[in-house]
């Protein structure tokens, strides 16, 4: 493997290692935050346990980014998510939506993704235990958000497009072509830019937006919003 892939392949895995923090310090906070709106809701509990799933994914994913060379990044300071828009219900309800049933559910298609491919024997051991730890992860949110409809979350439609924003980086969507190292990088868990474009337009579209539709969210805005941006420029 040459340097300059392995240094990507490292990157990505120390990138890997922030986003899992992150999620830690995120889910043990919503957590409370739930008890505190809902003593009764199971979801609170099941928040408890993923901060502590993806504080192990952490020791995994910086282990991995160590073996690279590329050691992990502190991770940004957490902070509500949410617009100020909204009230201490809805955004937490708001953050709960984009972290999980939007951002957990994606990252379970992409390691679903990856365990698909021939990966190294230590990258897939670590795939296998992220991919059984965020389905359940996914869950919870979807689970939420069925504990939350009754009070009303149509509020959520115009938002999706927002938190759909949030979960790429600005040039996501730019034009991909075949990336000569695809099958190294399968091997080391990432997926070349084309196929993570995919996966994401995929999983929205046949399990996000569906199950957002469930309860009422109209998914019109997020479609457009997707739509729009796997759309070729226009010339001029």
């Amino acid at each position: 493997m040459n340097e300059g892939l392995r240094r990507r392949i490292g990157e990505a895995w120390a990138f890997r290692t922030r986003v899992e923090r992150e999620a830690a310090f995120r889910f043990a906070r919503l957590g409370r935050a739930i008890r505190a709106l809902d003593a009764e809701s199971p979801v609170a509990d099941m928040m408890e346990r993923a901060a502590h799933d993806e504080e192990r994914h952490v020791g995994l994913c910086a282990a991995l980014a160590e073996s690279y060379g590329r050691p992990a990044t502190e991770p940004a300071p957490d902070a509500p998510l949410a617009p100020s828009e909204l009230g201490p219900r809805e955004a937490v309800l708001y953050e709960v939506v984009a972290a999980c049933c939007i951002t957990e559910t994606e990252s379970v298609a992409t390691v679903t993704s990856l365990l698909a491919a021939r990966a190294e024997p230590r990258v897939r051991d670590v795939l296998h235990e992220i991919a059984r730890d965020e389905v359940t992860h996914s869950r919870m949110g979807w689970a939420h958000l069925s504990r939350e409809a009754p009070r009303g979350v149509a509020f959520l439609g115009r938002w999706i497009p927002i938190m759909l924003a949030g979960t790429v980086p600005p040039d996501f969507f730019a034009a991909a072509g075949a990336d000569p190292d695809a099958e190294e990088l399968l091997r080391h868990g990432l997926l070349p830019q084309a196929q993570k474009q995919e996966v994401f337009a995929e999983t929205l579209r046949t399990v996000v937006f569906p199950g957002l539709e469930q309860f009422g969210v109209d998914s019109g805005p997020a479609r457009a919003w997707l739509a729009a941006h796997l759309s070729p420029p226009q010339s001029p």
